[in-house]
């Protein structure tokens, strides 16, 4: 799966929120399919976010957060995005890879 493209693809489509406060928030309430961390996204963060939410799928990339921020369309560095709504992307068949 091309990441960037298909990022792009929900972006247009779906629902994307971006960062570590936007993903907690997404969490909590129940609304979150899906989060993909870039490579360099603090291992406490994912270690937290994992152990509150094991219900939702988790996915790092081998992005760093500049690189998953350009793949994602965006102007700036983004560590952590939350799928709410794929849209018609295939964002939603990533499996989760964190151990």
């Amino acid at each position: 799966m091309d990441l960037s493209r298909q990022l792009k693809i929900a972006s247009a489509t779906g629902n994307l929120l971006y960062g570590q406060r936007q993903a907690s928030d997404a969490c909590a309430k129940g609304d979150a399919k899906c989060i993909i961390y870039a490579v360099n996204c603090q291992q406490e963060y994912i270690d937290e976010m994992t152990a509150k939410h094991p219900e939702v799928t988790m996915h790092r990339t081998m992005l760093v957060n500049r690189d998953l921020g350009t793949a994602s369309g965006k102007p700036f560095a983004v560590s952590t995005i939350t799928i709410i709504d794929a849209g018609e992307s295939e964002l939603l068949t990533l499996r989760g890879n964190l151990e």
